[in-house]
């Protein structure tokens, strides 16, 4: 089982041990946040991260500041670092003796469209765990570290490149294509600008951040509606299944993709006025107040369950479908 255990004690002398690992004190604010499905610790990354006291200074500098959550290799089918919060403060964990959590500022989780490598083709991304001799350190187990803005950086230019044309097409700008047919497009702005100011102003941005929600569900629902089995792709090769959030926004849900469902947009503008729900073992409902029962019942893929990732990390949360069944089903 993972323990969240410190690789590293810094010694009583801190100028010996500024000089032994200058990463270490370089850079405070941003840091790297291990997190793996199995631990023994009650993360849930798009609200909280539970941490025991030998990590307490080190997650009070990411206070205010942007963090990056990682799996660690060891793990089947790793995401590597995958996505990004902002840490608002810091609190001794009510329930368990001795511990902290670190609460997640609401509407800041985003979850990467790309899983990004610790160690890709171009190398280890987070340099600030190479020691002097470019080997790396120890500072690589430790399960809270810091992070510089070029490393932070570095990543999340991997982490949220987008994919150009595949996104649905509905509520996107769309313009005249000047190559053949004529069809139409969507604008591709680059997400990535070279000011780390501007990356912070994105990751904020509603617009953007509903775009690669919308990009990270469609992908991991292969461009399938999970209500009618139905993957429909245009003459431009883009999906026209669109990506609903089960709690949504306005209610503080967030842009988690185990919050999100890809749904056709009839099936989206139901399931968004309750006249369709989801039990938490994935049998799709509907509501007795719907006017047309039987028409919606024959628009459902044959199983009568939503079709899901493959993923469980990607499915939909049980505690996201109880909040919709509580909130915005119709019964």
């Amino acid at each position: 089982m993972f323990m969240r255990s410190c690789s590293c004690s810094a010694p009583r002398n801190k100028w010996i041990f500024f000089r032994a690992y200058p990463r270490y004190f370089s850079y405070m604010g941003k840091g790297v946040f291990i997190h793996r499905p199995d631990s023994v610790y009650k993360d849930v990354p798009a609200e909280r991260y539970q941490f025991p006291p030998q990590y307490l200074q080190r997650v009070r500098a990411c206070i205010g500041d942007w963090i990056v959550y990682y799996e660690p290799s060891k793990i089947r089918q790793t995401r590597g670092y995958f996505a990004v919060a902002k840490i608002e403060q810091v609190v001794p964990d009510p329930e368990t003796d001795g511990m902290y959590l670190a609460l997640i500022e609401r509407g800041s989780y985003l979850d990467f469209i790309n899983p990004v490598p610790f160690n890709g083709p171009e190398g280890v991304l987070e340099q600030g765990v190479l020691n002097e001799r470019g080997v790396i350190s120890g500072r690589a187990q430790s399960a809270v570290r810091s992070l510089s803005n070029a490393d932070f950086n570095r990543i999340v230019d991997r982490g949220l490149a987008e994919l150009g044309d595949f996104l649905p097409r509905l509520d996107q700008p769309v313009f005249e294509d000047d190559g053949p047919g004529n069809r139409l497009r969507e604008d591709h702005q680059p997400f990535i600008h070279e000011v780390a100011r501007d990356r912070m102003a994105c990751l904020g941005s509603r617009l953007v951040r509903d775009r690669l929600f919308r990009q990270r569900v469609v992908m991991a629902y292969d461009a399938r509606c999970a209500i009618t089995g139905l993957k429909l792709i245009n003459g431009g090769g883009r999906a026209e299944v669109e990506a609903a959030h089960i709690r949504p926004v306005a209610s503080d849900g967030p842009d988690s993709v185990n919050n999100g469902i890809a749904l056709s947009g009839t099936v989206h503008w139901m399931f968004d006025r309750g006249l369709i729900g989801l039990q938490n073992d994935l049998t799709i409902l509907v509501s007795r107040q719907a006017n047309d029962q039987d028409s919606i019942r024959a628009m459902l893929n044959p199983t009568g369950r939503a079709i899901v990732p493959v993923k469980p990390g990607d499915r939909p949360h049980p505690a996201y479908l109880t909040w919709h069944r509580e909130h915005c089903y119709k019964h």
